[in-house]
Parts: C-alpha cells; structure tokens; sequence
C-alpha cells in the first residue's frame, strides 16, 4: 500500500479482506470506505463461470436500474418523420439523421448513448467503425434498434446499461453514487445481478456466478458472498 495516502489507507482498514460479506453488508461497507471527498461511483463487478471465446457463452444485454446510475446521460437519436417528434418528445438530447452521421465524421462525439430505428441503420452503419471501438454502435440485441424509439430513450434516461462480458469473464457496471442510500443501492445492485442469473447461458457448466465485488471509483474492493446470489432470477 506503499504510495496510498491516509484516507484509502483508513478505508481499507474497513474491510476484512478475508471475509464475504452478504450484498446488505457490502452496500453498507461500500458507503462507509469510500475515501475520496467527491461523489464517487459505486461500481459492481461480476465474474461469471463462462468462456467468452464461445459464442454462446459471450453474456450479453442490458439492465433498467430502478434509480438510475446518478449521471445525466446524453443520448443521440437516430430518426426521421414522427419517429423523430416521438425521440425528441422522450427526451432524446439531439435527434437527427445523416446531418449527424457527417457531424460525427467530422469528430463530434458530444453524447454517451446512441439508438436508432431500424430504417436508419443502413446510413448508421456508416460510422460503424467509429462507434463501434467507443460501445456506441446501437444493437437490437441490447433494445437500441427499435421502432418504440420514444420508449429507448426513456429507459436508457431511466438508467438502462448494456453489459458484456469481457475476455476474462467478468462484467463491470456503475450501480449508483456514494450519495445514493443504502436501499437505492442495494435495489440497483439486484436488479444487475438478477438480470445477469437470467442471462445464463444454456451451455454454461458449474457454478454461474462465481465471485462478486463491489467498490467506488477511489475505494477498496469488498468481496460479496455468491451463494445467495445463486437464486435470485424471478
């Protein structure tokens, strides 16, 4: 820990290292070691008993959180005719079509979602390359191809995440703020894991859920206990 200063330092004499606590306990833990001064992002971290070289196993989707992620979410809409007014009527920061697609050419980027109706996606594939590598490229699989535009742009201003497992098995999302209390917390990091228990591929062998983490941006990593994780999809 050499290097660290006295505030992670004392947050990490929070934690016992050795032990697994239950998602109630690690909610509140999360909170209480959270050593910087600003509003840090609690984030959850996943590891999953697939192999993402197996196209089956390659978990991947996306979850409402009941009380969003804390951040303002800028989302482009991809749209044209009354899917545009219906985009815009849900909030949609910028909607557009191929005035956007020269835009983003050019280097804009100003935004952190992107969706689209299916009659847009021939000219979107255009900038395929330049979403794509950013985990912007809209994707019917995850609800960002759609013809209810207006009801995209809803959840995802609600607190919609993609995830996808990475190469090691493992899926990160942001479940909240520091600010958040322990319930909003505690009710976001449920309906994550719920989601990904759903997920499961068929294929999959032994135990699915094999280890869960939680932390801040600045704070030390909490082990949560997986068995009782293991039952949650309703």
């Amino acid at each position: 820990m050499k290097g660290r200063g006295k505030s992670y330092r004392d947050a990490v004499g929070k934690v016992d290292r050795n032990r697994k606590y239950n998602l109630q306990e690690g909610v509140q833990l999360v909170k209480e070691a959270a050593p910087a001064k600003f509003d840090e992002t609690v984030e959850l971290a996943v590891r999953l008993g697939v192999d993402p070289r197996q196209a089956d196993q390659n978990v991947r989707g996306a979850v409402v959180l009941p009380h969003g992620t804390g951040k303002t979410v800028r989302v482009l809409a991809f749209a044209k005719g009354e899917k545009e007014k219906e985009a815009q009527g849900a909030g949609a920061d910028v909607v557009g079509g191929e005035d956007l697609i020269k835009k983003i050419r050019e280097g804009w980027l100003d935004f952190d979602k992107v969706v689209a109706t299916p009659d847009m996606m021939g000219a979107v594939g255009k900038i395929g390359k330049i979403l794509g590598p950013r985990g912007l490229m809209p994707n019917p699989k995850v609800g960002t191809v759609t013809a209810e535009i207006g009801r995209a742009v809803r959840e995802i201003k609600a607190g919609k995440l993609e995830f996808r497992v990475d190469k090691a098995g493992i899926i990160h999302l942001p479940i909240g703020k520091v600010s958040f209390n322990q319930d909003r917390l505690f009710e976001n990091a449920s309906a994550v894991l719920a989601t990904l228990v759903r997920s499961k591929p068929a294929s999959a062998k032994g135990n699915y859920i094999r280890g869960v983490a939680l932390c801040t941006t600045m704070g030390p990593g909490i082990k949560v206990d997986p068995s009782q994780l293991r039952t949650m999809a309703t």
